[in-house]
């Protein structure tokens, strides 16, 4: 997969691999179709495993070619030592978590920094939706309230908060439309929040 590919499919995806180093040992924590392993895998040369529980998308991710473990990572990292991987992702999967604090404290104790995405409550749609008297539904927040597989609603001031009671340093923040990175007013006209972190005092 080329990243012109990567952009067509998945802007976010697009943005949030340029952090992530050429040849990197990556973990992919809920890697679904396995898009972005692939992408790292053919042109950044990186090396790693994608965590996945459902059938169809384990199935998804190995047809691509990317190395899947199957597991319901809500149960932890345990089977990964410390710094196992140069960088965890955890890409629009932390608010389907129930223990969203302890799934934190594992991807920086295997990883040396993490990448973390998760649609933001707060974008301005949504608040708007929320004013009418509605659940809101957006392209990230793509599901109705009766079968949506998110359980924690968080906006980029709450997990930056987060953030700092579990013990990670945020070393950097954007927020995200269309894959473009929004610097006026990111809390309120960003749809996707994006966090690179690494355990505090992490060096």
């Amino acid at each position: 997969m080329t990243f012109d590919d990567l952009k067509t499919a998945r802007p976010d995806l697009a943005f949030i691999a340029h952090w992530v180093q050429p040849g990197a040992h990556v973990l992919d924590v809920g890697c679904g179709d396995g898009v972005m392993m692939d992408y790292l895998q053919t042109d950044k040369r990186c090396s790693g495993y994608g965590l996945e529980l459902a059938d169809d998308r384990v199935l998804a991710s190995t047809k691509r070619g990317v190395r899947v473990i199957q597991q319901d990572f809500e149960k932890g990292l345990g089977i990964f030592g410390d710094n196992s991987f140069d960088t965890v992702l955890c890409l629009s999967s932390l608010q389907m978590m129930q223990h969203v604090e302890n799934l934190l404290r594992d991807i920086v104790r295997v990883g040396r920094e993490a990448i973390v995405s998760f649609p933001n409550f707060a974008y301005w749609p949504h608040r708007v939706a929320l004013l009418r008297g509605r659940m809101p539904v957006s392209k990230t927040l793509p599901y109705q309230w009766y079968d949506t597989p998110n359980v924690r609603c968080a906006t980029i001031e709450d997990f930056r908060e987060l953030a700092a009671d579990v013990g990670l340093e945020v070393m950097e923040c954007v927020a995200l439309a269309e894959g473009r990175i929004v610097n006026v007013l990111p809390n309120l006209r960003g749809e996707l929040a994006v966090f690179r972190l690494r355990k505090k005092g992490g060096g």
